[in-house]
């Protein structure tokens, strides 16, 4: 089993732990606990594969059975997890380098903040170019093209 913490582990304000309801995959989600075991198969009875170290992780749920869900990370690995340990909650991850945070969506925005690779941060207010991303009590806004977290074409409100 190898265990997943390489990213800078940055808090969240406490997730909410996703419904039961089985939405029809693909679709994003993140991982809720600090850690989270992921299994080979949708069952307890199968053996451990990964060991995520990650609260606030963005996952894509890639297929579900009854209270499973199996997920692909940033790094397209994954496995089994339990529905429980997952939110609805919107999030991405910093990939690419550095990137700006600006005060409003464009380019020629101030630049408020700047985020590392491997940061972790809540979404929302995306349009093809733009995400408010809020991380550590900071907010503004990122290129989408330097956020995992989204699929390609998905605006959110």
């Amino acid at each position: 089993m190898r265990v997943l913490g390489v990213f800078v582990a940055v808090s969240l304000a406490a997730p909410v732990a996703a419904a039961d309801s089985i939405k029809p995959p693909p679709y994003w989600a993140s991982i809720v606990p600090s850690k989270a075991r992921t299994r080979t198969g949708p069952g307890r009875n199968f053996p451990g594969i990964w060991l995520y170290q990650r609260s606030g992780l963005p996952v894509r749920v890639i297929a579900t059975y009854p209270n499973w869900r199996k997920i692909a990370d940033p790094e397209g690995d994954g496995g089994w997890i339990q529905s429980n340990m997952l939110t609805d909650k919107r999030t991405a991850l910093v990939i690419g380098g550095t990137r700006e945070m600006r005060d409003r969506p464009s380019d020629t925005a101030n630049v408020t903040w700047r985020v590392a690779e491997g940061v972790v941060g809540a979404i929302s207010e995306c349009d093809s170019r733009w995400c408010r991303f809020e991380t550590g009590g900071k907010r503004g806004y990122v290129a989408r093209g330097g956020l995992w977290g989204l699929s390609p074409g998905e605006t959110l409100p």
